[in-house]
């Protein structure tokens, strides 16, 4: 089968590959559309970061470099493992991308698996990846939805859910006020969970076609350009002085840290999405005197069963967020030349690897 496969940095190939066997407790998944994700850029351009580098294996997955891509894909699935009689042939599914060990508790009740030892994600640690014709999951990773759901919109639950659990770290309610700094794909989709819960979103982003973006796809009720406006400023004039409950920094930017900083109120909440590269400094009095709370957040814990909910709901439109598609072979020269250099362009690139759909 056709498979896109990340051997080194600038290096990646598409190539005729066995497919993996199924095994007890496995699921064999059709890709549909498989989303191409910063992280993805990332390994592109600077890594290998999460893809275990050539000869140097994985500790859980055994894998090193080459590696198969792709970890945000919706699929059919096409066969069951022996053990597996929860799900049937031709279900649409989405995969939780993790790669896991064995004896961490994993199970609903869990809130940490996503933070235990030497986790890594599918499509990038190893065990396959979206980018490919079909990939073999174990059963715990696999997520049924509607066939209602359209698959190419589903590929964006995970990224989806990233978001979700974001809003979900940060408290914020229905009612309240929140600035999302940055209208990238995950700001985009953070501003999309918080306008889904009845949050009043404020977008800061120099870009005039991401800010028309966020405003044309409904999920934000103003679109500041800071080039222009004094965001901080606007945001106290729309809460009456007091400033925004949550803040989320999605760019891994200084100064929007730092405005997001000034623009909460005191006992806001700011949740960091995006990853840094680099250290990054805040004014540790400031935290002090408005006793903010600045928290992190990674990838998701459980949450892409309530995420799956939203979007089976209608309460979430993906469809805005879908601004291109193409085949595996496209993907370096269509996909990934035009989310480096020209990335206003574009939210959200899927490639389909059987070239279905096309």
């Amino acid at each position: 089968m056709k498979a896109a496969r990340y051997y080194d940095r600038g290096d990646i190939r598409i190539e005729d590959i066995e497919q993996q066997p199924l095994e007890p407790g496995t699921v064999r998944i059709d890709v549909a559309w498989c989303g191409i994700c910063g992280t993805d850029l990332h390994e592109y351009l600077d890594g290998p970061i999460f893809v275990p580098a050539h000869g140097h294996p994985h500790p859980i997955s055994g894998e090193s470099a080459p590696v198969t891509l792709g970890h945000e894909f919706s699929g059919t699935v096409s066969e069951l493992g022996e053990g597996v009689t929860d799900l049937a042939v031709g279900d649409h599914v989405v995969v939780e991308p993790y790669i896991i060990r064995d004896d961490v508790d994993t199970s609903a009740s869990s809130n940490d698996y996503h933070l235990s030892p030497d986790m890594n994600f599918i499509g990038l640690g190893g065990r396959g990846g979206g980018l490919s014709e079909n990939i073999v999951v174990k059963r715990r990773w696999v997520h049924r939805i509607s066939n209602d759901v359209a698959l190419d919109e589903a590929a964006l639950i995970e990224p989806l859910s990233v978001a979700f659990h974001a809003v979900k770290r940060s408290g914020v309610a229905a009612g309240q006020v929140a600035v999302v700094g940055g209208a990238g794909p995950i700001g985009l989709l953070t501003a999309t969970v918080l306008h889904a819960l009845g949050v009043t979103v404020v977008v800061s982003e120099l870009s005039p076609l991401r800010r028309q973006k966020a405003i044309d796809a409904g999920v934000a009720d103003y679109a500041l350009n800071p080039a222009e406006v004094d965001v901080v400023a606007e945001v106290r004039e729309l809460t009456g002085g007091k400033g925004a409950d949550g803040a989320f920094e999605c760019t891994s930017v200084q100064v929007v840290f730092d405005t997001l900083m000034d623009a909460v109120r005191p006992t806001g909440v700011i949740v960091v999405v995006s990853i840094w590269g680099k250290p990054a400094t805040f004014d540790m009095h400031k935290l002090v005197m408005k006793e903010v709370d600045v928290r992190g957040t990674i990838g998701y814990v459980n949450s892409h069963p309530e995420t799956i909910a939203l979007v089976e709901s209608g309460k979430v439109d993906l469809k805005p967020f879908i601004t291109g598609k193409i085949g595996l072979e496209g993907l370096v020269d269509e996909g990934f030349d035009t989310l480096i250099n020209r990335n206003e362009t574009a939210v959200k690139i899927l490639v389909s690897p059987s070239g279905a759909g096309l």
